[in-house]
């Protein structure tokens, strides 16, 4: 059996007193067991509080209602007004705690009906935790071995069952409950433990205390014990608990006694018990269902109204709007026109700053250009004559002073702000195989793999003179930093990219690389191009640099 507390008018009631007639008639008709009015006089006062930002109220009204929708058998309406209700309760706040408690023990007996123990638990747990009064945490820990009772956990519930007891022997009742509990559970556990003694006990409590409610959970485990040993006593107890039952004003305790009746009963009474157990079903269900009915029409009533009231007050705000508009458009014509001449004024000036700054923008941009042509022709084309005179055992001046002269063309180029020339089609890959191979010296050897005319059929001019420096870059850098003595570069194809592969056996970049001007001209002249460039340590043992690019630009 469930105990489930209603949460009362005035507990953590706020310091701030706002009158709610709606609210002061649902507690006096809950009070009078007039739980239908009492729930729609709850949902009344739900709806002013919602109004008044008076969120501890709205949570109260719902727990509220969720605990008479539970008491009703509308167990899904009980869960879904209880988690509704959490949210307006703050779970830090002592004054929230025993509206939250009596909620999740409300959420712990509607889903214990549902026949979800597991989940059951969890709510008493939460209810116990937040509980400040030490007979109702008693009372949720009891819910809780109930729920483990039923779903067949014998020991825990045995467990809590003693604790109940240890804290409860003083008072009769309670010390009643728990010893019907433990020597009920201890006979589910193992059959052979017999728990008439203390179940007689507990009833002779009960019979002089007049606990009705206490007398039929006595008169339930006596006739479920003596059912299979003697029939004839499980029958006799079995009637006593319908009696009492009808007493209690317990429907549900009659029907429970009725099933017993008739699995206890001699055939020709069998059919009488199941007669009026059929119409007592038939009734319980009708009245549940019509009070699921009544409190989902009540809830329904109110959302529409609230609908209503929301169409009503948009109609009024529209119209205010319309003449607000009407207003603000009159302004706004008379503003516009200040504000336009105002707006013409500074539109000048600013017009002319801009075209200051983009003038001195133009200027810088074009001595950075200028910058990162001397940087990769002329520069970079230096260092590689330095190398080839440097690693050539026998100089061809001839050779270098083309050379040199082609830096000073191209020097001269720059000057005037000229394109650097590029090399006919069909002979672009011996220019790089020539560029390339120049940094082979006694100490480094480069080889080449796929550079031929193939690989640059269909390449843009425009990649060849973007990609020509970025190779000389990536070399020089080679030359200087990487103390390598083998240097690959593999060039490769599909039908829309091609890659480069250089490879080095050198000591790679370190941890914290710095990517000087060169490194970084280069990852810009790649990005001109729509491709994109890697580097990669490999196991600290030499660099490795992939290069893609689209070949149809």
């Amino acid at each position: 059996m469930c105990l489930l507390f209603a949460c009362s008018k005035n507990q953590g009631t706020s310091s701030k007193i706002i009158q709610n007639v709606f609210y002061d008639k649902a507690f006096e008709f809950r009070d009078k067991q007039q739980s239908d009015s009492a729930y729609f006089y709850f949902n009344e006062a739900k709806e002013v509080f919602l109004k008044q930002n008076d969120s501890p109220k709205v949570g109260r009204c719902l727990v509220n209602m969720a605990i008479i929708a539970t008491d009703k058998g509308d167990y899904f309406g009980g869960q879904e007004l209880s988690l509704s209700a959490i949210p307006f309760f703050k779970k830090n706040n002592s004054k929230d705690s025993i509206q939250l408690s009596a909620n999740f023990n409300n959420l712990g007996i509607a889903t214990a009906h549902l026949k979800q123990h597991q989940n059951a638990i969890k709510f008493y747990d939460s209810a116990v935790q937040f509980s400040n009064d030490s007979t109702k945490r008693l009372v949720y820990l009891n819910n809780k071995a109930n729920s483990y009772q039923e779903a067949g956990d014998y020991q825990n519930a045995l467990n809590i069952y003693n604790q109940i007891l240890k804290e409860n022997w003083k008072d009769k009742l309670h010390y009643a409950m728990s010893l019907t509990n433990i020597s009920n559970t201890k006979w589910q556990k193992d059959r052979l433990f017999n728990p008439v003694p203390d179940l007689l006990k507990s009833l002779d409590i009960r019979l002089r205390e007049r606990d009705l409610w206490g007398m039929n959970s006595s008169y339930a485990s006596l006739a479920d014990y003596y059912a299979e040993s003697n029939p004839v006593i499980a029958f006799s107890y079995a009637a006593k608990m319908l009696h009492v039952s009808k007493e209690a004003g317990s429907a549900d305790d009659q029907l429970q006694a009725l099933q017993k009746l008739i699995r206890l009963s001699p055939p020709k009474k069998m059919k009488q018990y199941f007669k009026t157990y059929e119409s007592l079903n038939d009734s319980i269900q009708t009245a549940r269902s019509a009070a699921k009915n009544q409190f989902a029409l009540i809830r329904y009533d109110s959302e529409k109204n609230k609908s209503e009231n929301l169409k009503l007050q948009k109609e009024n705000a529209d119209k205010e709007y319309q003449i607000a508009r009407r207003e603000l458009i009159l302004a706004g014509v008379i503003l516009l026109g200040i504000a336009g001449t105002i707006f013409i004024v500074f539109w000048y000036r600013k017009r002319k700053q801009t075209l200051a700054l983009e003038a001195e923008k133009t200027i810088q941009e074009n001595r950075l250009k200028t910058s990162k042509k001397v940087h990769d022709v002329v520069a970079n084309g230096l260092y590689r004559v330095m190398t080839e005179i440097e690693n050539q055992p026998e100089i061809d001046k001839e050779s270098i002073l083309d050379k040199i002269e082609y830096m000073y063309e191209k020097s001269r180029d720059i000057s005037y702000d000229k394109s650097v020339p590029t090399p006919p089609t069909n002979l672009f890959h011996e220019q790089i195989g020539k560029m390339l191979h120049s940094f082979t010296s006694s100490s480094t050897t480069v080889r080449l793999h796929g550079n031929d005319s193939a690989f640059w059929k269909d390449v843009s001019l425009a990649a060849k003179q973007e990609l020509e420096p970025v190779l000389q870059e990536l070399m020089v850098n080679m030359k200087k930093h990487s103390k390598a003595n083998i240097v690959e570069l593999t060039f490769s194809r599909t039908t829309n990219e091609a890659k480069i592969k250089y490879q080095d056996n050198g000591i790679g970049f370190p941890d914290k690389v710095n990517f000087n001007n060169g490194l970084t001209s280069t990852g810009t002249r790649i990005e001109n191009i729509s491709g994109n460039i890697t580097f990669e340590n490999v196991d600290h043992a030499g660099l490795e640099i992939q290069i893609s690019f689209p070949i149809h630009l």
